[in-house]
């Protein structure tokens, strides 16, 4: 009979034996908490691709010793969910493992949710999507929702080195000669995924021949091999994309070019150019504005020379700009100064346009007062008069407030501040 994969053979059958997510199942953390009660409640497990939500699930539901069945909600039909609950009914308890939970249609949610309101069954969701963006509210406000983090190097390692040892389900059969740095290679490069860390460990040892002395001699360059076809772990369409577009203009903002440039890198990895040039422009002119007016020219102008000569050459003009605008001063005086006159028009507070602004160019204008005592600025010294410009019920609302961010904006700043106080003497 054909063995079965590592990664499914090393899965835990108890909470004790769980890698990593010290956050809920370490001692005292919820998780722990509901075992040592013996009241296991119905949940959604979520977090990246690798991190061990369906194997958490069985160690759960085993560390209880409760049934446990486990289902697909796009790939199982409701009739196999019938015989679930059919045999949670003679059992009298029960734990449903459903992997892909948010992909659960409307018949097949119907049919579970009484099941899950008198405790028949107890549901344990496995997704990577955020349960909050994916999870009908009908299911979601019956359950508790736990997020899994990826995994840590050496949660890998340690892992890793539990495999090999392990003679029943693990790798203990072979004798397995391994250095740390091959060990160290395969955790570093398995972004996290503990199943990939483990398939690329097994792929290492069953494709080694033993040597003279019966050894099976893994080295780095062995791993380099094994691991070579883990692709970067990023899905354009999932909520992990949006996690690292939010990182990269966060560091962006922040003024950290070292972070900036790792969430740069993995977007690339992600060939996502499309995002990537969005957020550079939108940061240069929210984010950096008046501070340094050119970030955003330059910014345009780096998007295009990437998109004209594609990836892998496109890193290079996207590296450069992405330095500037990390280091450039940031102000964001002046869309917050729209934002704020955009707030007071859409809560009602614009009132009538003063008569001497309004349009005078048509017969019979003058009569109605239109565009009398308008004064032309630059018929005035320094192209500026005083008169006012906003209706009477806002005349002295100011919405931009200058920072002295950049020396483009310390020199608007005195124009202002200038102006300014020509008015309040008006």
């Amino acid at each position: 009979m054909k063995q079965k994969p590592l990664a499914f053979r090393m899965r835990p059958t108890h909470i004790r034996d769980i890698i990593g997510q010290d956050h809920l199942v370490g001692e005292g953390k919820i998780l722990h908490r509901m075992i040592q009660a013996e009241r296991l409640a119905s949940m959604i497990l979520y977090g990246p691709p690798g991190t061990g939500k369906t194997s958490m699930a069985v160690a759960l539901a085993k560390s209880l010793g409760i049934p446990v069945k486990m289902l697909n909600a796009v790939v199982d039909k409701k009739k196999d969910m019938e015989i679930v609950v059919e045999e949670a009914k003679m059992t009298g308890q029960l734990v449903l493992v459903l992997d892909e939970v948010h992909r659960l249609d409307k018949g097949k949610q119907d049919f579970l949710l009484p099941y899950l309101e008198n405790n028949t069954i107890t549901l344990i969701g496995c997704t990577t999507s955020n349960p909050y963006h994916s999870i009908n509210p009908a299911i979601r406000s019956r359950c508790h929702l736990f997020e899994l983090h990826t995994l840590t190097g050496d949660d890998i390692q340690l892992a890793l080195k539990r495999a090999i040892h392990d003679e029943e389900n693990g790798l203990g059969m072979y004798h397995i000669s391994i250095t740390e740095e091959a060990i160290s290679h395969i955790a570093n490069t398995s972004n996290g995924d503990l199943r990939a860390a483990l398939n690329g460990i097994e792929l290492a040892v069953v494709s080694t021949p033993e040597n003279d002395e019966g050894e099976v001699v893994i080295t780095l360059d062995i791993v380099e091999e094994c691991m070579q076809k883990k692709s970067f772990s990023h899905d354009k369409n999932g909520d992990a994309h949006y996690d690292v577009l939010s990182a990269f203009q966060k560091s962006i903002r922040g003024s950290d070019v070292d972070a900036a440039l790792h969430y740069l890198g993995r977007l690339i990895e992600a060939g996502d150019l499309d995002s990537i040039a969005r957020r550079m422009i939108v940061c240069a002119y929210e984010d950096i504005g008046l501070a340094n007016p050119q970030a955003g020219p330059r910014a345009l102008a780096a998007v295009e020379a990437a998109e004209r000569v594609g990836f892998p050459e496109a890193r290079i003009p996207l590296s450069v700009a992405i330095v500037e605008l990390c280091l450039s001063p940031k102000s964001n005086t002046a869309y917050k100064a729209l934002d704020g006159a955009l707030s007071d028009i859409r809560n009602g507070k614009s009132g009538d346009i003063p008569n001497h602004l309004k349009d005078a160019h048509y017969q019979g204008a003058k009569t109605l007062g239109r565009g009398v005592d308008y004064k032309y600025p630059h018929h005035y010294e320094n192209g500026w008069v005083r008169q006012q410009y906003l209706p009477d019920s806002i005349k002295n609302k100011n919405y931009y407030h200058p920072k002295n961010s950049g020396k483009f904006e310390q020199a608007l700043k005195q124009v202002y501040d200038k102006i300014k106080s020509e008015k309040n003497n008006y």
